[in-house]
Formats: structure tokens, sequence, C-alpha cells
């Protein structure tokens, strides 16, 4: 989060509007007409039930790493959960009162996923604890006073409940009572010039306007709701859809107007004399917009919405994806500059946009974009125990420490937010980041139009779930992807089905896929990238073999990345590390009792030679051959599959205690060298962004 910047120039307009009625209500014809045809837009994909696939493998190593490592004892000690206003305490980080929201939106998924009995008694305790203290008039929190009761900041518990609900059947009854009282309180709310929504003097909610900005995060979880439980409230469901977004308008954050070509920003440099407010190039709030126009369509049916969806996703990519799959931004979008950092929130956000994007645009690269930053930027970010971690991750980073040279080097984060830590700088991805994994794990596999499942996101789970006509279908993953390129199945149905393999873009046409009758043939997906296989009743097995070979993607000034698969790989670099007591995010120190003596500051400098530019046309892919991966996977070497290319040392300048922007014309200053490359991931200190240079032939082999 950036650090709240008064609204105090935007509210005469803002008043303006509300005084004149300027937005139309309750719905313009468009929604009127969709409301009257009692129909949201469905996904190509359908979202299992939370609960649905459990982890495997090495998924299944880091959900229990998470589980033992910060996600499930921050209740246990960390002020902004432990005592959280949420729970009757003092302790909160901003005046959106957000750190308990995010916490539990993350840890419901995790909780269930991994089927963990410890979790289960603090998300219930939570649970239990919200909806025992849920106000008369509805509100769900702990503010009482209307000029505390921001909306954002319950989106997110909104959420949580709503997988809870998926998750624990004997829950669902009163979390679904409780969300109806509470979304009656909000609609009255919003009726009244958006009180809760759009900041007016005096309130204290929400110094910056996070929440019109993000106004579409309620949306999933009352889509769920209208479709599901609506209780005779249909229409004042739809209505309060309809009012967040009208308040976004109101306030000048509508993402319609954004993802325009023309009107969003391809670079963003300092100072930023921008037309638009800094909440449009905030890297969180744009991971999560992207999917703003999307819930839009779904209750509108107008498919320009569908189509800007897909353009708002370009551009994203094409001007600020990082190479690990992030969105650079730190904490606001600038370019693709390899030193600007982009944060772990960003990530964690991003994964689950683009994964329910994907169910309704049916995209194949979307979901390689998933892939990217759940086996890069996200776990990149994350110490191997899951006990620390990074607020800004820079593809060129050949040391996490603090940093020497503050403002210049990033905006709005201070000069220890590359350090892997307890809380290196705002304490929102501290909370946030239990999401990241438990949401991608819960998407990795989706029902399809046919009736059949479809496995999108190829890491190692099961599924167990009800097909039509009560088909009930088991199918175990037996999987080292994204380590290696084998893809193994055993499915059991009671009765035939279709099932779906994802074949990743990259995957070369000589990939071949097994039948359940051991004949192998290459794949053949449909144009949406499906290998289907016709499964039958009983017990079988079936396999996915996909082939390819190490690609460079080109970036501008003749510089480039080296990726095998869906992996990111970097130059190995040994280092030092030291560990210290965290440091709050202020700066200061932290109450030792929100802490435990897990909870240690990593501090990390290379000793290698990392100032190098690469012959690209010079790899070599070396793997161990080990079938058992190391646990923590994502430690230093512990991949199996490495990579050798040629490089050579130059000359390349530090700015702002980081390296520069890789030279344009590198300087060589030694031989030519077989260097070692690692999953990004795994590097913990990272040289991923490289000049390109033509080198004499180098035994890759030394």
């Amino acid at each position: 989060m950036i650090t709240p910047i008064s609204v105090a120039r935007a509210l005469p307009a803002v008043l303006a509007l509300l005084a004149t009625k300027a937005i139309a209500y309750p719905h313009d014809r468009e929604s009127v007409d969709a409301r009257n045809s009692n129909e949201l837009v469905q996904p190509v994909y359908q979202a299992l039930p939370l609960g649905s696939v459990k982890p495997q493998g090495w998924l299944k190593d880091q959900f229990k790493k998470s589980a033992s490592g910060l996600a499930g004892n921050l209740f246990n000690f960390y002020r902004y959960v432990k005592d959280s206003q949420w729970l009757g305490g003092n302790s909160e980080y901003s005046d959106l009162h957000e750190s308990a929201g995010y916490w539990f939106n993350g840890l419901v998924p995790l909780t269930f996923g991994l089927d963990d009995s410890r979790l289960k008694g603090q998300v219930k305790f939570f649970l239990d604890y919200i909806l025992a203290h849920q106000q008369g008039d509805g509100w769900i929190g702990p503010e009482t006073m209307p000029q505390t009761r921001g909306l954002w900041g319950r989106c997110y518990i909104m959420l949580g409940l709503m997988q809870y609900a998926q998750a624990d059947s004997s829950e669902t009854e009163r979390i679904v009572d409780a969300m109806h009282r509470y979304i009656e309180l909000v609609h009255s709310m919003l009726q009244n010039n958006f009180t809760g929504l759009v900041p007016k003097p005096g309130d204290v909610f929400d110094g910056s306007g996070w929440g019109p900005a993000r106004a579409h995060e309620m949306h999933i979880p009352l889509q769920w709701l209208y479709e599901n439980y609506p209780k005779n409230n249909s229409d004042l469901i739809w209505e309060t859809m309809d009012l967040m977004i009208q308040g976004s308008t109101v306030f000048g954050t509508d993402w319609r107007n954004f993802f325009v070509k023309g009107t969003f920003p391809e670079v963003v440099y300092a100072p930023r004399d921008q037309a638009y407010t800094w909440l449009f190039t905030h890297g969180v709030n744009l991971a999560e917009a992207i999917r703003f126009p999307l819930a839009i369509y779904r209750t509108s049916h107008d498919e320009a919405l569908k189509t800007q969806t897909r353009t708002a996703v370009d551009l994203v990519s094409k001007h600020h994806k990082s190479l690990a799959g992030t969105i650079i931004g730190d904490e606001l979008i600038t370019d693709l500059n390899p030193s600007k950092g982009a944060e772990l929130c960003t990530s964690a956000e991003l994964m689950f946009s683009l994964s329910w994007v994907y169910q309704y645009l049916a995209d194949n690269d979307i979901a390689d974009w998933v892939e990217l930053t759940a086996f890069n930027a996200f776990p990149g970010q994350i110490w191997p125990d899951w006990w620390s971690h990074q607020y800004v991750q820079q593809e060129n980073q050949p040391w996490a420490r603090n940093l020497t040279v503050y403002p210049e080097m990033w905006e709005d984060v201070s000069s220890y937010g590359n350090v892997f830590g307890l809380e290196p700088n705002y304490p929102c991805c501290t909370v946030n980041h239990p999401q990241g994994y438990s949401k991608f794990l819960a998407n990795a596999f989706v029902t399809t139009e046919d009736g059949g499942i479809a496995h999108v996101f190829l890491s190692p789970g099961t599924v167990s779930t009800t097909l039509a006509n009560n088909n009930k279908v088991t199918i175990s993953t037996d999987t080292n992807y994204p380590f290696s390129m084998d893809v193994s199945y055993s499915i059991s149905a009671d009765d035939d089905f279709t099932f779906y393999v994802r074949i990743p873009t990259w995957a070369h046409p000589s990939s071949t896929a097994t039948k359940a009758s051991g004949d192998s043939a290459p794949i053949s997906p449909t144009n949406a990238g499906l290998h289907r296989f016709d499964i039958s009743k009983g017990h079988s097995k079936v396999s996915v073999t996909l082939q390819t070979e190490p690609r460079v993607v080109e970036r501008a000034n003749n510089t480039a990345a080296v990726y095998y698969g869906p992996l990111l790989y970097s130059l190995a670099l040994e280092f030092n590390e030291t560990t210290r007591d965290p440091v709050g995010y202020d700066g200061g120190s932290i109450d030792p009792s929100s802490t435990t003596a897990q909870t240690r500051d990593h501090i990390i400098e290379t000793t290698d030679l990392w100032n190098v530019a690469i012959d690209p046309s010079q790899i070599k892919v070396v793997s161990s051959g080990i079938k058992e991966l190391a646990n923590p996977v994502w430690a230093f070497g512990a991949p199996p599959v490495e990579l050798r290319v040629a490089a050579t040392e130059i000359e390349w300048p530090i700015a702002w205690d980081s390296p520069a922007d890789p030279p344009l014309s590198p300087q060589v200053k030694g031989k030519p060298f077989s260097a070692r490359f690692v999953p990004f991931a795994s590097a913990q200190v990272h040289m991923a962004h490289f000049p390109k240079v033509e080198l004499e032939a180098v035994d890759l082999d030394q």
C-alpha cells in the first residue's frame, strides 16, 4: 500500500456530482435488461468449490511450509492479526483496517487446500468471532461510527466468507445469513451518496480512495451469493453491485476509462505529471483492476467489456510485465527497468486476477502468465522456509540489503524493501501473501462447457468432484512440473467423461500424449490449447510429455532473458547471508511479542561475479536426473534442471546502490566462460536481464 494521500482536491468535484445526482440510479438501461434476464454471464471454465483440489508433490511441501511458516503462525503472534481490532485488539497499520481481511482471505484457501486441522481452528475462531460480533444493523467489523466504516476492508472478509461457505457446508447457512444482513446495510449506505465507499469530509476510513479504486472487489462474492443463495434479495444484490461501480465512477476511478490504448501509460517517469490519479498506476491496484471490466461484463452482458478485459491484459503485459511475471511497480508502475521493484502483493493479486479472467476468456497465453508468476515472481520473493519475504523484487538484484540511496531508487518504498524479512516495508504483503499458492491451486482444475474437467495449471495435485449424472471423479497428478516436462494422471470415474490437459504455448508440437490404452501420439490441442482425452468409467491412466528448448526473450537495447519451459533462469550467485531481528515497516524495532524465534530478517550479499553479458546463441540444458525433488524446492541449488550459458564479464555501473540499466555498449573485461544459470525463484539474489554480445565458442560442459 502507498502512504495516504489527501483527497481534498478531489472532494469538491465528487461532492458536486453527488449533489447533482450525475450518476444514474439504480441502473443504466443495459443493467436493467441484464437484471430482468436474471442471468450472469457464465465462464467458459468453472472453478470447483474450495477444497475439491488438494496439493501433491512439491506443491504440497510448499503448502506445508507456508502452514508452518508465517502464514500459519501470524494468528499466534503477529500484532496485526493476533491483536487486530477485528478480534477485539488495538493494532492496525492503516485506517483501512485491512490486515485481518487479507489474512482471512488467504488463510481460508490454504486451510482447506491442505486440510489442516490446526489452521481450521484458526479460521474457525476468526469466523465465530466476527459473526458473533456482527452489529445489530448488519455491519461486519469493529467500526461503530459512520465516519470510520469503509467498505473496501470488508471485500476480503466477504471473499473469505464465500470460500469458507464453499469448503464447509456446516457453516454455509450462517455465513450466508450474515452476508445478506451485511449487504442489506451496504445497499442502504450506497444509496446515501455512496457512504462508506466515496470518502467525504470528516471520514477517517479511507484517506486515499482505495475503496473506489477497488470497488469491483465486492463483485465476486456478491455474484456468488446472487447465483447460489439469493434468498429473495436478488434485486438488492444486483443494485449493490451497480452502486459500487457508480461510486467508483463518481470518485473518478472507473477503470473502463483507463484500459484504453492511447490513455493507458506505456511508460511513467518521475515527476509523475499525469492526467490520471496515482490510484490507476499503483501496481497492486492494477493487478486487481484487470478484472474490473469483466466483473461488470457478468451483469451487463456488454461484449465490449469482455474485449476490453483482453485489452487490459495486453496493455499491462506489453508495457509493465516483469520477466518473472509480475507487474513492475515500486509501488507505482514505471517502465521495464530491471532495477525497479515489484511488490509481493502484486504477484499474489495478479495470479488470482489472471486465473479468474482466464476462466472467462479461455486464452491460453493468460494461463501461461499465471504459471510464469506462480513459478518465478511469487516464490522468488519468499524465503525457502516461508518465514520471511521481500516487499519488492528486482529482476537484477545481486544483493538484498538496506540500500544506501533513497528516495531516488523507488517510489514510496523504503531502502530496506528488498530484504527478506517479517515486514521489510508495509505489512500488507506479510498478511496477504498466503493467498498466492492457495488460490493458484484452487483454480488449477476447472470444469468445461461439455461437462468435463481440465487441468489448466500443471502443478501436482488431486481433484475429487461429482460431475453431471452423479459421476464421481477423482484425478491424481504425478509430476515434477515445472522442473520436468512429464505429467501423468491416475483417474477413477463412475462413468465416461472428457478430460483435458492444457498445453502451454511454448510446448513444441512434437510433445506427446499417451492414452489409457498405452498408445502415444503427438498432442492435438484445440484452439484454446486443450488436449482432449476420452476417459472411460473405471480406472485409467493418461499422460502428457512436453517437449521444449531454451528460449530467449528479447528486450529493449539489445538485452535478453533466458527461459526453459515456464521457468525464468537467473545467473547463479553464491552469497553470504546474515540475519538479524526484524525491522518494522516504519524502520523502528518491533515489539518482541509480535515476533518469534523463526522471524529473522535475511541480508544477502553475493560473493560472485554478477556484471556479465551473455551470448544467448550458446545455451545448454543440464539436468541432475534426480526424480525426487529437494524440499524446499526453491532453495538455492535445489531444482534439478539448470542451464549453462556463454557469458563474459563487462563493465556495469551502479545506480542508486543497484545495477544500473544494462549497458548499451558492453565493454568486455574478461574471457568468455560457461555461466551457471538456475531457476529465478531459487536464486535468492538475481541477475536475469542481460546485455547481449557475440562470443567465441565456449565449452558449456565446464
